[in-house]
C-alpha cells in the first residue's frame, strides 16, 4: 500500500474550501485528468453516497465508483473506491488558521496489474498530480 500526503494555506474559510472539493461538479476544474465525475445516489451528499468517477491516469482511461466513508462538514470527508482498478481511499482534513485553511490530503492507494509493475512511476505521478491539484485548486479559490 503506497501513501501520500500534501498540504497547501488557502485563503478561503473551511467551509467555502469543503464547499469546493466535496462537490464533484467541480473535480474537473482542479483536478489533473479528470474526465467526468458523476454523484449516483440520491439525497444529500454524505456517509454513503456514491461518485463514478472518469479519469486518465499515465495513459489510460481509469473508471472507479467512490463512496464517501466519513463526512464531518467542514472540517474532514473520506472516500473510497469501491470499484476500478486501483484502490484507494483519500481524506481530506481542513483547519481554519490565520484567515484562511490550511488542507491536507492524505491519501493510499494498492497498484496491482499494470501498474503494480510501474508502482514507482505510479507513485510519483501521483504525487506530482496531487501537489498541481492542489496548486490548481489554491488559484481557483483564492481568485473566485
Amino acid at each position: 500500500m503506497e501513501k501520500f500526503e500534501k498540504s497547501i494555506f488557502i485563503k478561503r474559510s473551511a467551509q467555502e474550501v469543503f464547499d469546493f472539493i466535496s462537490d464533484e461538479e467541480n473535480d474537473s476544474k482542479w483536478q489533473n485528468g479528470v474526465v467526468s465525475s458523476e454523484l449516483t445516489t440520491d439525497g444529500p451528499k454524505g456517509v454513503g453516497s456514491t461518485t463514478k468517477v472518469v479519469r486518465n491516469f499515465m495513459g489510460r482511461k481509469i473508471e472507479a465508483t467512490v463512496e464517501v466513508i466519513d463526512w464531518t462538514p467542514p472540517n474532514q470527508a473520506t472516500f473510497k473506491s469501491t470499484s476500478g482498478p486501483i484502490p484507494m481511499q483519500f481524506t481530506s482534513f481542513l483547519e481554519e488558521q490565520d484567515g484562511g485553511t490550511m488542507l491536507t490530503m492524505k491519501g493510499q492507494a494498492e497498484f496491482g496489474g499494470f501498474m503494480k509493475l510501474a508502482s514507482g512511476m505510479a507513485v510519483k505521478q501521483v504525487e506530482k498530480n496531487l501537489s498541481s491539484d492542489l496548486a490548481t485548486l489554491k488559484k481557483v479559490l483564492e481568485t473566485a
